[in-house]
């Protein structure tokens, strides 16, 4: 059916009425609080002021958070700068740290004086300072009309980058600007980022990622999801590369630390980074992430675990090399199988269907200028996906699949040097690639990576349309005959898209070329890699060029940049562009509607309540959580459910200090909070500015929430405080690190007077 006829069906069958958002849902710019959500914080909890959360004047909650490295958030908790994150933003800095002789992955790691806190090498943590509206500034002179998406990217980008620097000129601060609303509306922010953050504290495995991959992305949940590390500045405070001389980071505001507990119905606020979010999405870009995007991802991943989890089990030193790696890999596979799972049960295309019918009918009913701007949209949104649909699938599957190998992400970071042809630039082009091979090299397994390899290119030579293989690969089947082991993904029933018959894939016997590649190629240790590079810095590239590893990353790459990206750049710059003239027309239309900007990994508020939820028909889930449920779920078996002694120990003879709650320690809550990757670490703060938590996952029912809310489903999982304190305290002995934290809201906290909490109103003022 034409989509103008499918859309007026819709139309005619659904009444036009355009419900405002859940409070519980939105990822929130706290500059625009005072205008859009103050007064129904406040209705339902907040005992603060939106300048209580965002000032820049004065200390404010704002100033107690921060981006934690690229991908994490964290929160102070003392006037020494001592940061809480998740066990598993902080699982790489650990790891690094880590060796079969000191495995603090399986032991732990705690700091019991300051000389004993661990730097690391490349980890921030950055403050947000001040952001501003700079939409004129960054719009000017930028046609609305006339010019191409790519044309106008790179205007506004010059703009964006005049702004950034006017803002910090002569200052130690940095900035940048962001899009909000596919770009109708751009952001100043405005930080400064501290560069010298050491490890303190982490819990071991046993309870740090108690649960494991079984647990991750469920509820209930019992994980220790925590970390500790500090902020060190320069004499002066302010941010200083690594020094033995620096000193704790004196914060202008950090959280105090709540002992009260909750109940349901309590204010929970997310204070956070929350990375990428498609809330505006249409229905033909949900059709493309639930019927292809998705389950490719997920068949690459779920393959390469596999490997990966046999190879760890049979080695320590792989088990270390590979644990970060293979958190990543895992906490994304799973995410898609939760949210392929809600986006049905929602029945998401067809609910964005209804949406985009109701937006035909206000686009064609309304003035001249309006059928101008929008009545074509729709049509135009179904033409570019249907161009991008072939080639976004093969996108995917060289990022995840052909580039999953790390033989072919090794070898794909050395292709440019080979196009240098002044001598000077080449070899220091060398030079530079060189001090990346130790650091490549030690979590590196080349026997596991073979075995990857054979597995992950089958996926991809078997799922990529054959129009869009280099021939390369095609020619590998005279080589290496061999039956294809047909991976390919099932059809699929998209009700957008009648799919194509995949072409036959070429039979290849992967496993014979493997061991070809693995044996023949010099990429594969520290020592033959660094001796092909000094080759290259003599004039002799052909040492790298003929390497069959470069040879096969070369075409896999070289094809990809010639045949797959270009027309999938051209779709997605017209989907792009058609997006941010969607999104304007949406909020034209529901002017009854408070929208928020997608997240991107800016500094957002969330806010919501303290509630369970009912999953299935027949299931009930409670609130919270507590130690009882680890030891229900004990089993020395199970590497995801063991406990320590200790805590066992701990557990007998119920020894748990101020933390104790009807006689057992609470672990973790729920609740309606709107959060996304990015806003792991992140603080949950109560009504009054006190911490209660910090966010660490959401429930597998609710991972669609990225595309589409539901308020009956949706929750954030928070690790209690009271856990945190718990474990530090009397498991750890690390009673210094108590000592330095303000704990409030119970009588004899520690045995100190439970102290008032307030947002510290000094006269800190921060300029930019």
């Amino acid at each position: 059916m034409p989509i103008t006829n499918r859309l007026a069906l819709l139309a005619l069958t659904f009444l036009f009425f355009l419900p405002s958002a859940r409070a519980d849902e939105g990822m929130w710019l706290p500059l625009l609080l005072k205008q859009l959500n103050e007064a129904d914080m406040q209705k339902k909890g907040l005992k603060l002021t939106a300048e209580d959360i965002y000032s820049v004047n004065r200390g404010s909650l704002k100033d107690a958070v921060v981006q934690f490295g690229g991908g994490c958030t964290g929160e102070i908790i003392s006037d020494q700068g001592l940061l809480l994150t998740n066990h598993h933003c902080g699982y790489s800095s650990i790891q690094s740290h880590s060796s079969v002789e000191k495995d603090y992955l399986t032991n732990g790691y705690w700091a019991m004086s300051p000389s004993e806190e661990l730097p690391n090498q490349g980890l921030t943590a950055t403050f947000i300072v001040r952001m501003e509206d700079v939409t004129k500034q960054v719009l000017q002179d930028v046609p609305a009309t006339g010019i191409s998406e790519d044309a106008r990217e790179r205007l506004v980008q010059q703009h964006s980058q005049q702004v950034a620097q006017a803002a910090v000129q002569g200052t130690h601060y940095r900035a940048f600007v962001r899009p909000m609303f596919g770009g109708n509306e751009y952001y100043l922010f405005v930080t400064e980022v501290f560069e010298d953050v050491r490890l303190v504290g982490a819990p071991p495995s046993s309870i740090g990622k108690f649960g494991g991959d079984t647990d991750n992305w469920m509820w209930p949940r019992h994980t220790g999801d925590f970390s500790l590390f500090r902020i060190y500045a320069g004499p002066d405070n302010k941010p200083a590369p690594y020094s033995p001389q620096n000193k704790p980071f004196k914060p202008r505001h950090h959280l105090p630390i709540s002992l009260g507990g909750i109940k349901p119905g309590d204010f929970t606020l997310v204070f956070g980074f929350p990375g990428r979010t498609n809330e505006y999405l249409t229905s033909w870009g949900v059709d493309e992430v639930y019927y292809l995007s998705d389950p490719a991802k997920v068949q690459v991943r779920d393959t390469k675990l596999r490997i990966l989890d046999a190879d760890m089990k049979a080695s320590d030193k792989v088990r270390i090399q590979y644990a970060a790696k293979y958190a990543s890999l895992a906490n994304y596979w799973k995410k898609w199988q939760g949210e392929m799972r809600g986006l049905k049960r929602l029945d998401a295309v067809t609910r964005k269907q209804e949406q985009e019918a109701r937006f035909q009918q206000w686009a064609t009913q309304g003035d001249a200028a309006r059928r101008a701007a929008y009545a074509n949209l729709l049509p135009e949104f179904e033409k570019n996906y249907r161009a991008e649909r072939d080639v976004s699938l093969a996108r995917d599957y060289v990022t995840e699949a052909a580039l999953g190998v790390e033989l072919m992400l090794y070898a794909n970071s050395l292709l440019a040097v080979v196009d240098i042809k002044n001598a000077a630039d080449r070899t220091a082009a060398v030079q530079k690639l060189k001090t990346g091979v130790n650091g490549f090299f030690r979590n590196y397994s080349k026997s596991t990576d073979q075995k990857v390899a054979a597995a992950l290119l089958a996926l991809y030579a078997e799922n990529t349309p054959s129009t869009l293989l280099p021939d390369y690969v095609k020619d590998l089947q005279k080589q290496y005959p061999g039956k294809s082991k047909w991976h390919i993904l099932p059809p699929t029933s998209s009700p957008n898209f009648a799919e194509a018959q995949h072409n036959i894939p070429p039979s290849i016997d992967w496993t014979a070329y493997a061991d070809y590649l693995y044996s023949k190629s010099r990429l594969t240790t520290p020592e033959s890699a660094n001796a092909v590079l000094d080759e290259v810095a003599k004039g002799n590239v052909a040492a790298l060029t003929n390497d069959p590893a470069y040879q096969l990353a070369s075409a896999i790459v070289t094809n990809y940049r010639a045949n797959i990206l270009p027309p999938y750049q051209i779709a997605n710059d017209n989907i792009t562009l058609l997006s941010r003239t969607y999104i304007a027309g949406l909020r034209q239309m529901q002017t009854d509607k408070t929208f928020y900007p997608d997240a991107n990994s800016t500094l957002r508020v969330a806010y919501g309540q303290v509630a369970g939820y009912e999953p299935r028909d027949g299931v009930k889930y409670e609130y919270y959580t507590t130690l009882d449920g680890i030891m229900e779920k004990a089993d020395p078996t199970n590497p995801d459910f063991q406990v320590p002694a200790r805590l066992v120990e701990l557990y007998q003879k119920k020894d748990y200090g101020p933390y104790a709650v009807d006689g057992t320690v609470p672990v973790a809550f729920i609740a309606t909070n709107h959060t996304t990757g990015g806003n792991s670490g992140s603080p949950v703060i109560n009504g009054r500015g006190e911490l209660i938590g910090t966010n660490f996952d959401r429930n597998w029912e609710g991972t669609m929430s990225d595309i589409m809310f539901d308020p009956d489903q949706v929750r954030n999982i928070t690790l209690d405080v009271r856990y945190m304190l718990f474990v530090v305290d009397k498991y750890a002995g690390a009673t210094r690190l108590i000592q330095e934290m303000t704990l409030v809201g119970k009588p004899e906290a520690n045995g100190k007077p439970a102290k008032e909490a307030k947002v510290k109103k000094g006269k800190h003022k921060q300029k930019a």
